[in-house]
């Protein structure tokens, strides 16, 4: 079957390949509203199966043992969920006072505009003013279009504690088709992506957690130094939103600043936040991440960025999410096919030292040089 492949043309079989992935993307861009919910399902599965495991070792029957896994980790996202809104309750009482000093600190950049760059402050405010008016418009579309997708939305992911219960349950059934379904010969293959592909989830998910319970001690820990208001609200939220690869990063340390920027009268403060942040995530990007996270999924940052940003744009924050994990099983599977491992080899973190067209370019270049020279 091999041989009879690499007979094909390279642009037909390049374009069989990238018609497939496109097709691909389109199925599960218009088919997103069922199958994220059923990938969250399949990625909480894969993480709690070994607490299920457990439960089954100390005697309690499977069905029971599943059902414990669910409750525990709906208690430990409920208890997560009760801690942020309690925060959220303290910053809402305060909103009166931060929107104050927000539109005196507004009106504070107006008036530095219009003496640095010699603009009137009735042609900042009519700008200003437009630019409310346009985002407020987009933001009651954007409410109407919820709300008629919220029950929908509701119900899909309502649904996952389900799939995950089914997930386990039949997962001897699942693996079971999976064997019947595939060629003797590949098997060996299959049960190893399988058997690599759930420890490699199962790492990352638990390198993610015990990264976001780590970020939110050193955000909080930094900003409470700093004197910032709603500290431990922003360091946990910075967290969260930390756990969406490269981008959320950013987001994380934007909040804090403005937050600084409105409750703090000094401009040191913002710029103190933001020194902070930034050792914070060099911490988090050389030590934390390399050994909680990273070593798990050999993905390199070019193609993970990429992948983060079509799925984003695809998928929304979802997407981002499952972005890492889908990548890294890609990975697994092409480095098991023999005439796909190349693009194994493009997606991973090993660079190689010599190559031949290493050799050419590098040649190519010195030629060059001393061309130029004389």
């Amino acid at each position: 079957m091999n041989s009879n492949y690499s007979t094909i043309p390279a642009y037909i079989r390049y374009s069989i390949f990238f018609t497939g992935i496109c097709a691909l993307g389109f199925l599960l861009y218009i088919g997103q509203d069922i199958i994220i919910p059923i990938c969250f399902a399949l990625l909480f599965a894969i993480l709690l199966d070994p607490l299920v495991t457990f439960f089954q070792k100390i005697k309690i029957p499977r069905t029971l043992a599943i059902t414990f896994a669910i409750i525990f980790a709906f208690l430990l996202i409920t208890v997560t969920i009760y801690f942020i809104s309690n925060q959220l309750s303290l910053f809402n009482e305060s909103l009166p006072k931060f929107r104050e000093k927000f539109n005196i600190v507004s009106e504070q950049i107006k008036s530095w505009i219009s003496s640095e760059f010699n603009i009137s402050l009735q042609t900042i405010n009519s700008q200003t003013d437009k630019w409310s008016k346009s985002i407020f418009d987009k933001s009651g579309a954007m409410i109407g279009y919820s709300v008629n997708k919220v029950t929908e939305l509701i119900i899909m992911w309502l649904l996952i504690p389900v799939y995950v219960y089914l997930f386990l349950y039949y997962q001897s059934l699942l693996l079971l088709f999976i064997e019947r379904v595939s060629d003797k010969g590949n098997q060996k293959k299959i049960g190893e992506v399988m058997i690599e592909g759930k420890k490699m989830i199962q790492s990352y998910l638990l390198g993610l957690l015990f990264e976001a319970i780590i970020m939110s001690i050193l955000n909080s820990a930094g900003l409470l130094i700093l004197g910032i208001e709603y500290a431990v609200l922003l360091g946990i939220i910075g967290a969260l939103l930390n756990v969406i690869p490269y981008l959320g990063g950013i987001v994380s340390t934007a909040l804090p600043m403005l937050v600084a920027i409105v409750t703090k009268d000094s401009l040191a403060s913002p710029l103190m936040v933001l020194g902070v942040y930034l050792l914070i995530q060099f911490i988090d990007n050389n030590f934390i991440v390399p050994f909680v996270v990273a070593s798990r999924v050999k993905i390199n940052a070019l193609f993970s960025i990429i992948v983060v940003l079509i799925f984003g744009s695809l998928f929304g924050i979802a997407g981002m999410f499952l972005a890492i994990p889908f990548i890294a099983i890609v990975k697994i599977i092409l480095d098991r096919i023999e005439l796909l491992k190349p693009y194994g080899l493009l997606l991973g973190v090993d660079t190689p030292a010599n190559s031949k067209f290493i050799n050419i370019f590098e040649k190519f270049r010195k030629d060059k040089i001393n061309k130029t020279k004389q």
